[in-house]
């Protein structure tokens, strides 16, 4: 029987998404890209999700593209690669432009492309022996695409070590570098995430669905239009029914 490269579900407004190719450390191909597409769209299309979760079977998370599409890129031409790239590019921009908090639960290694998988992801939750890292300038290869992302992420100097050294770091080391929100301990780290991600869903989706867009839509913003922005997004939450049924409970206290 063939494996089924996503695995997803639905449950008291958490989507969760898991990679799920254990025995290849959920290593990336075209089906497994392809199936995480697919489990964005329709999480994007479902009212009843308020949080998206990002998880990998097994013990890693994702080790990046696999053997087979290393041996690929070796040879296939740029429009053939372009295309390959463009795939993971259109998965990162879904993740981006998604109206819910995509959630990453980093257990074990994130390594390569898992780990632009990772930092993609709006929220980063680690195991405490996690491991992160862009091994790629070591086969002579570039993080190209998530460089977009890992330099919004944390420092410029930062992000130019970890791509320039290519060292895997132990969760720690990612957590004071801005690149994980939270560490868990090892053993406690499944009931950690779900209390995690269920107090998230629990949030005002209007208010989580503005604030991400307005976060996202200032990069790059000069100050002033920033400020301009977030006089418009301030006008547009005073008229979500969240709001004013959450001013209503305030008022009443």
């Amino acid at each position: 029987m063939a494996e089924t490269p996503i695995l997803y579900s639905v449950v008291e407004g958490i989507a969760r998404i898991t990679l799920n190719r254990p025995d290849k450390r959920n290593a990336l191909n075209a089906d497994l890209v392809a199936g995480l597409q697919k489990s964005l769209d329709d999480s994007q299309s479902d009212p009843a999700v308020r949080v998206v979760l990002i998880t990998g079977a097994g013990k890693d998370f994702c080790s990046g593209a696999d053997l087979a599409n290393l041996q690929k890129v070796a040879v296939n031409g740029v429009i053939d690669n372009m295309s390959d790239a463009r795939a993971m590019a259109d998965v990162f921009l879904a993740m981006r432009r998604h109206r819910c908090p995509v959630v990453a639960a980093v257990r074990g290694r994130a390594l390569a492309g898992g780990c632009g998988l990772a930092t993609a992801c709006d929220l980063i939750l680690a195991s405490n022996s996690a491991q992160f890292g862009y091994p790629e300038v070591n086969i002579g290869f570039v993080p190209a695409m998530v460089m977009a992302i890992l330099r919004r992420n944390v420092s410029e100097k930062q992000a130019f070590e970890m791509i320039a050294m290519g060292d895997v770091m132990p969760a720690s080391q990612a957590y004071f570098a801005g690149l994980v929100n939270q560490v868990f301990s090892d053993d406690d780290f499944d009931r950690s995430v779900d209390e995690y991600v269920v107090k998230l869903a629990k949030k005002s989706s209007d208010a989580l669905y503005l604030s991400k867009n307005l976060l996202y839509q200032m990069d790059g913003m000069a100050f002033e239009h920033a400020l301009e922005s977030g006089v418009h997004m301030n006008a547009i939450a005073r008229q979500t029914e969240d709001c004013k049924q959450g001013i209503a409970k305030f008022l009443k206290k």
